[in-house]
């Protein structure tokens, strides 16, 4: 996969999180619903590793 399309599928997930949640949550609202979205698009996704 070229970076390109990766950054594209993060944008996209961006975009579709926030288009869905709207504005006001907490942030981390916002970063389990990544977290989510980021998932289904294929990502192993860590999050808040120390």
């Amino acid at each position: 996969m070229l970076y390109s399309e990766i950054t594209d599928k993060i944008i996209n997930s961006f975009y579709k999180v926030y288009n869905l949640l709207g504005y006001g949550f907490l942030e981390n609202v916002y970063e389990k619903a990544f977290v989510i979205e980021l998932k289904n698009v294929g990502f192993n996704v860590l999050q808040q590793q120390n």
